[in-house]
């Protein structure tokens, strides 16, 4: 298990999840998001349970400068990152051409270029080490036409597959790990209230199972971690039906 991993989006849901379980392993901690507040309220609910240390590091990964400092904290080798976990995201609505250009980029830039440059940094310190492990939290949109939500999801699970590959060898491995709907503050993040995505409750899953699958999958170097058969299969499936099926599939929910 790693000694110190940091987790970008770590003040709720997924993000919160990994910080408890990989603490629960002893690991300590370096949490990002861009609210102060929730950030300590995680850590002070995690140094009391588990005991290990936790380092607050608020950033809005969106601004440069901000970015610039978490950048700079991962490629510190003097106190080394074990693991990285690019787990900030937002979602858009699903039509395009109605989105405010400028909220696309932002979204663009949280899901593309920051996993990007945090993981260019992760690799610059843990290459000479030998060992470390970087996990893009991706989602099943990926792998399924979904608007620019399911096309930066798709550019994640392509790296990770190819850093995966390339540098595996070398001692650090690169996982997406790609969850269908889970039951976090995502969706109400987006002003929909729960009960309210149009999503069939059997396409739901609990956070605690997306990272727990997660993180055993990138224990063992899997290039890209699928949590639930149910959407395995899905996935399978997608691959058999005509694009303008995986499509419609692709707009059901928000």
């Amino acid at each position: 298990m790693p000694k110190t991993a940091l987790i970008t989006g770590a003040s709720s849901g997924l993000g919160a999840e990994f910080a408890r379980q990989l603490a629960a392993t002893g690991a300590d901690l370096v949490l990002v998001a861009r609210d102060r507040e929730a950030l300590d309220r995680v850590a002070a609910k995690v140094r009391a349970r588990y005991g290990v240390a936790v380092e607050v590091l608020p950033a809005d990964l969106l601004k440069r400068r901000h970015l610039a400092r978490v950048v700079a904290r991962v490629s510190d080798a003097e106190r080394p990152i074990d693991l990285l976990v690019n787990n900030a995201g937002f979602g858009l609505r699903l039509d395009f051409a109605a989105n405010d250009i400028e909220d696309e980029v932002k979204h663009l830039h949280l899901h593309v270029e920051v996993p990007m440059r945090l993981s260019h940094a992760a690799l610059g310190q843990m290459l000479p080490r030998g060992r470390g492990r970087i996990i893009n939290v991706a989602s099943v949109a990926g792998f399924i036409p979904r608007a620019t939500y399911g096309a930066c999801k798709g550019w994640l699970i392509s790296f990770s597959r190819w850093a995966n590959d390339r540098y595996a060898a070398r001692g650090v491995t690169t996982t997406a790990v790609c969850p269908g709907y889970t039951h976090t503050n995502f969706h109400q993040r987006m002003g929909l209230a729960p009960g309210k995505e149009g999503v069939p409750a059997w396409m739901w899953l609990d956070a605690r199972t997306v990272v727990a699958e997660g993180l055993r999958d990138a224990a063992h170097g899997k290039a890209v971690s699928v949590p639930s058969l149910r959407y395995r299969a899905l996935i399978a499936l997608t691959r058999l039906v005509p694009a303008s099926v995986a499509i419609r599939f692709g707009e059901r929910g928000r």
